[in-house]
């Protein structure tokens, strides 16, 4: 799966994305783009946004996009923080379907 990292997500976490093709909205010079723009610049090029913004599918128009998202909800945006949630990202991962905003939580935040 081809998987881009919001400018909010630290790119060190695509490290522990093992089997996919990880990119960072950093990386590709990107980080300054509007989430709109953001959301138009992906494209075909990516099959998954993963983000910690929980507001983005409120303020966008998702159904009609070509990829999917997931949201990933932890008590900061911080690797430490992220990293236990890697497992059930994995996890649904095969199931996820283009315009499907997921949210992959920690237990206790």
């Amino acid at each position: 799966m081809r998987i881009l990292l919001d400018n909010c997500v630290p790119w060190r976490l695509g490290l522990a994305l093992i089997g996919h093709e990880v990119s960072s909205v950093v990386h590709l010079g990107w980080a300054n783009l509007p989430d709109g723009e953001l959301l138009e610049a992906m494209g075909d090029r990516f099959d998954l946004l993963v983000t910690v913004d929980k507001n983005l599918q409120f303020q966008q128009d998702l159904c009609r996009r070509r990829f999917a998202i997931a949201v990933l909800r932890a008590k900061s945006n911080r690797i430490r923080d992220l990293l236990p949630l890697v497992p059930q990202l994995l996890a649904a991962l095969p199931a996820v379907t283009p315009g499907q905003v997921i949210e992959i939580q920690a237990y206790a935040i």
